[in-house]
């Protein structure tokens, strides 16, 4: 699962991440493999912060993975990404990941000092600088984009070795080709339209995988959905909210509305929403490794105001009757 940590109108930023540790803190207990917290910097979401969110829940778990999903790399600063993620590592005993990428939004860019239009030379450098950081603990580096490093020493050291970097993309070629080149697992997001439409994505990040000769190329999906006992209860509980999200985010970027029509559609079989009871959200996430052959796959489920008693019993059914259904059917974890 991976969550930005929406707050609505009726519940304050405290509360929805003390909801949150809750919530990764059931995840793991009922068997669930990873749980994403994305980064964001604005009101309608109370995680700028995701390293300082699964230390938290580092504490109150033992087995799940905790990722960021993403964190903003071109507006931060690689050597204290490193030093969050690993300090994250340790307290974990090993089960940080690092998911880098734009972001759904960009207001970290002014708000850090950095301007969008240098996106790609900001995201380049620094993916390289946190390569070195992650491989060397004493480093060299030289750039345009920050202060060089002469001989820094960066710690504290992760335990894993290497600790996992994961880098997000949204269907640009440019980012999907970029990822299968340099051998990083991919996370793509799929948000909207017919998800099999995005196999081309996969299929061109394996192949530049290939051509650069990196071997161990894996795919995440990152979606929406929700569970509930009912196909038709699991509709009605996510649909209040998803609406509300995607029309503001809409209106923002000159979308027209959600309708209900749009969402009971993209719920269908070749929608892009995974929702239903958990027999229709194991098949569909089964259906969608037949396209994609992918790895894993991250759902976001807490969109907007949903009740925490709705995201608790969504978790539940989500470890306890999902993902063994699906791991019976596609064989290991996802």
């Amino acid at each position: 699962m991976y969550t930005f940590a929406d707050i609505g109108p009726t519940i304050s930023a405290g509360q929805r991440l003390n909801n949150l540790i809750e919530e990764i803190e059931l995840a793991d207990r009922v068997g669930l493999d990873v749980y994403g917290v994305g980064e964001h910097h604005r009101p309608d979401y109370a995680a700028s912060a995701p390293a300082v969110v699964l230390a938290a829940a580092a504490a109150r778990t033992k087995n799940i993975r905790l990722t960021s999903a993403v964190t903003v790399l071109s507006s931060d600063d690689p050597v204290r990404v490193y030093q969050n993620f690993a300090t994250l590592d340790l307290l974990s005993d090993g089960r940080a990941e690092i998911m880098v990428g734009r972001g759904s939004f960009i207001e970290s860019f002014p708000l850090f000092g950095y301007d969008l239009n240098d996106y790609d030379v900001l995201f380049s450098e620094k993916l390289d600088l946190l390569l070195k950081l992650r491989e060397q603990e004493h480093v060299n580096w030289h750039g345009t984009i920050r202060a060089p490093l002469n001989n820094a020493g960066i710690y504290p050291r992760a335990k894993q070795n290497p600790l996992p970097i994961w880098v997000g993309v949204g269907g640009t070629p440019q980012s999907v080709v970029r990822a299968g080149t340099l051998g990083f697992p991919m996370a793509l997001a799929i948000i909207g339209g017919e998800p099999a439409r995005f196999k081309a994505h996969a299929d061109l990040y394996r192949e530049a995988g290939q051509r650069a000769g990196k071997k161990d190329l894996r795919l995440s999906l990152n979606m929406h959905g929700f569970v509930a006992d009912d196909a038709k209860q699991a509709r009605e509980q996510f649909f209040p909210g998803y609406q509300e999200v995607m029309t503001r985010i809409g209106h923002e970027r000159g979308w027209p509305p959600t309708t209900r029509a749009q969402f009971d559609a993209s719920c269908g079989p070749s929608g892009h929403l995974i929702i239903g009871n958990p027999k229709d959200v194991a098949d569909k996430i089964i259906g969608l490794h037949k396209i994609f052959g992918n790895d894993r796959i991250l759902v976001q489920m807490g969109l907007g105001s949903l009740p925490h008693r709705d995201m608790l019993r969504a978790i539940e059914l989500m470890g306890k009757e999902v993902a063994p259904l699906v791991r019976k059917a596609v064989g290991g974890k996802t």
